[in-house]
């Protein structure tokens, strides 16, 4: 009986250090998230939800494309930040080495928003602009503006008419994904709003 109930005890130890482990793996980088978030007016819910999608809050990983740290983000979109930026020493470090600055996590999510707030402009008009916005960072602007075309005097097509619109399953199921992930995490009760209405201080 003492084995048993040592046993059992040892089994509950072990859970709920899992527990509290993962939740400190999936919550330590929140503070730099919600920082980021706000200054490029997004919701720091769906930051977290594709970071959980693309790398499982794991700064070190690399994608099949050259895809690098947090939100997977390519040198070439990081080249594009630090021209934008006008900061000789970023578009040099992303020139010498785009590894070592993208490897930063709160660089990494930086950028991330950065090139998210960029796609939303597309979309800042029209409704359930989520999966348009999800769909244009996994497959390209280009690809999730072809899905979102409607014909003229049609209205324009529900988040989840649009998801049905996407052409890659990859894509597809990466949205859908995500989008159950966000909507979880913002609770029935609450209404989906991604991006505030008001431009970014960086535009």
């Amino acid at each position: 009986m003492k084995r048993l109930l040592i046993g059992c005890l040892t089994v509950v130890a072990l859970l709920l250090g899992s527990y509290f482990f993962n939740q400190y793996w999936i919550h330590r980088y929140d503070g730099m998230i919600a920082r980021q978030a706000n200054v490029y007016r997004l919701d720091p819910a769906l930051v977290w939800s594709i970071i959980y999608e693309e790398t499982y809050f794991s700064p070190w990983k690399n994608g099949k494309d050259g895809e690098i740290g947090l939100m997977q983000i390519t040198p070439a979109v990081g080249r594009e930040w630090a021209a934008e930026t006008g900061m000789r020493d970023l578009e040099r470090q992303m020139a010498q080495s785009p590894a070592g600055l993208l490897r930063n996590p709160e660089r990494n999510i930086q950028i991330g928003c950065w090139y998210l707030e960029k796609i939303y402009e597309q979309y800042r008009d029209t409704a359930d602009p989520e999966p348009r916005v999800i769909a244009a960072y996994n497959a390209g602007p280009s690809r999730a503006a072809e899905w979102s075309k409607v014909a003229d005097g049609t209205r324009p097509l529900t988040g989840d008419e649009f998801i049905n619109r996407i052409e890659i399953p990859s894509t597809r199921a990466y949205v859908s994904s995500i989008m159950e992930r966000y909507r979880k995490l913002k609770g029935p009760a609450q209404a989906v709003t991604t991006v505030q209405s008001s431009p970014s201080p960086a535009k």
